[in-house]
């Protein structure tokens, strides 16, 4: 439990240390590479993100069957399991090298139409080092997963945070320098390497983990590839709901216009990551509770729980962005970035109901259930997909936004609490008059904290961060004194009154 506490909290502070560099780090960006280069290399990213589905879900497997087999005491199984999935993904990281090599001999086709000689010559280089790098990570990534199914997060987090800082430190001085997109491919890749190295040093030394090549069990390996077919189902349409605006504007509207989606798509990634930082420590715990009692009682007390506590620090985000986000947007990006703001609050506010459940989602994978997940999700990505080359057409970056939020609403948000309730067990109406309840004062704050902004004219970085500082002082003692119930006060004074003995 000290891990899973210290994950999460490492989880926050690597959160807010990835939204303070994206802060400060991307305007300077965007202002030294310009909107059109910022464009390129959103655009070649979200085009080989895509070779990321060849994983398969197998890493989620490895913490899941780890997990699992640390519960039963088997180790030995462990270990040869690893070398299986060695084995599997030294496959996969071959495919995704030609697959990479295939969008390379096929980047004219694809957007001559609305890039230059030049780009396109800079989109076939970053092309290939990304390629290289995902053929590379694929068989890598096995250590990575034993970290966390081991929950050692202090380390991996720590890890991650050492790594986000040396990357910026790195990309500013060779942005200075007057290198750009490539550079920054070139430095992303050496980085990605080296934690993965780091990774396998790690479990080697520390862990003491051995990869054994024997007793492949075909068997295993089937039960094992039905659990992991539907998670990567899930991350196919996940990857393919989110890319493809990015996709879609890319041959439709040119680079201008990715650059305007692609800076709401990185809003989105800090907004999803403040919920997956709670949840993204539960795996091994939940496969622990399901192998050994899945009591359904117990884990729909912890959706509830859990679904509280990211209520509690999604309605912070979401309400100040409601409130400040028009006034950051312009003083962050500048000139040219104003739509920003709508196509983010759109998927703000659709992705907020699905963000404060997203422990259903472990619970659907420790307990191998995500088939009907997994195909409500190709159901949503497909008519996500259909109604934003409808929209894109004539809206642009607003019409792929509305496209995707409508879907998302209707799948995730009113299908998927039907099937928690009917098929998990869940308490669903529990939960939502819970969250009701703890609404009231969020909405009531935000809309106070509207009225006053639209009362005040605010100018420079100094008024907006005080504003931003105050609202979030208010929200914070409303919720302890309003929202929070006695064990949710206690999680925020426990930690305060060992501080505080030390002291003495």
């Amino acid at each position: 439990m000290n891990q899973i506490k210290a994950g999460i909290v490492l989880n926050y502070v690597l959160i807010v240390l990835n939204i303070i560099v994206g802060l400060l780090y991307t305007p300077y960006m965007l202002r030294t590479m310009g909107q059109s280069e910022y464009g390129l290399y959103s655009l070649v990213a979200s085009v080989i993100s895509y070779l990321t589905v060849l994983d398969l879900g197998f890493g989620n497997a490895i913490v899941r069957y780890t997990a699992k087999f640390r519960a039963e005491g088997k180790q030995t199984e462990q270990y040869e399991m690893f070398g299986m999935f060695l084995v599997v993904y030294l496959i996969i990281g071959a495919v995704a090298l030609l697959a990479g090599l295939g969008v390379y001999y096929n980047v004219d086709a694809l957007f001559a139409n609305t890039m230059t000689v030049v780009e396109l010559d800079k989109a076939r280089v970053m092309l290939l080092l990304l390629t290289a790098n995902m053929a590379i990570t694929f068989p890598l990534s096995v250590y990575g997963s034993i970290i966390t199914a081991y929950e050692k997060f202090v380390f991996q987090k720590g890890l991650n945070i050492t790594r986000t800082i040396l990357n910026t430190i790195v990309m500013i001085c060779l942005l200075t320098m007057g290198y750009k997109a490539i550079a920054m491919v070139v430095v992303q890749t050496v980085f990605n390497i080296l934690t993965l190295l780091i990774n396998y040093i790690y479990c080697k030394r520390r862990l003491h983990i051995k990869v054994l090549f024997r007793n492949f069990r075909w068997e295993f390996l089937k039960e094992v590839a039905v659990y992991s077919f539907w998670i990567f189902v899930n991350v196919v349409m996940d990857r393919f709901y989110w890319n493809t605006g990015q996709f879609i504007l890319g041959i439709f509207s040119g680079t201008m216009a990715v650059a305007t989606f692609a800076l709401s798509i990185q809003f989105v990634q800090m907004y999803v990551a403040f919920s997956t930082a709670v949840n993204g420590v539960f795996l091994p715990k939940v496969s622990g509770m399901v192998a050994q009692n899945d009591d359904r009682t117990e884990i729909s007390n912890m959706f509830i729980k859990v679904g509280r506590i990211q209520y509690l620090v999604m309605g912070l985000v979401l309400s100040g962005f409601v409130v400040f986000g028009r006034q950051f947007i312009a003083l962050w990006a500048g000139e040219g970035y104003e739509e920003v703001y709508w196509i983010t609050l759109i998927l703000f506010a659709a992705l907020f109901v699905p963000l404060i459940q997203n422990l259903g989602i472990v619970i659907l994978q420790a307990r191998n259930q995500m088939k009907f997940r997994s195909l409500l999700y190709i159901v949503i990505a497909t008519v996500g997909l259909a109604m934003q080359v409808l929209l894109a057409k004539k809206y642009g970056g607003l019409g792929c936004a509305v496209a995707i939020a409508i879907a998302l609403l209707l799948g995730q948000g009113v299908v998927m609490n039907i099937y928690y309730k009917r098929k998990q067990g869940i308490d669903i109406v529990r939960f939502w008059l819970e969250i009701f309840k703890m609404s009231i004062v969020t909405i009531v704050l935000c809309a106070v904290a509207v009225w006053v902004m639209s009362r005040l004219e605010c100018q420079g970085w100094m008024m907006l961060l005080a504003m931003m500082a105050a609202y979030s002082v208010v929200y914070v003692l409303f919720s302890f004194a309003c929202c929070m119930n006695s064990e949710e006060r206690s999680l925020v004074l426990n930690p305060i009154r060992r501080i505080l003995s030390r002291k003495r």
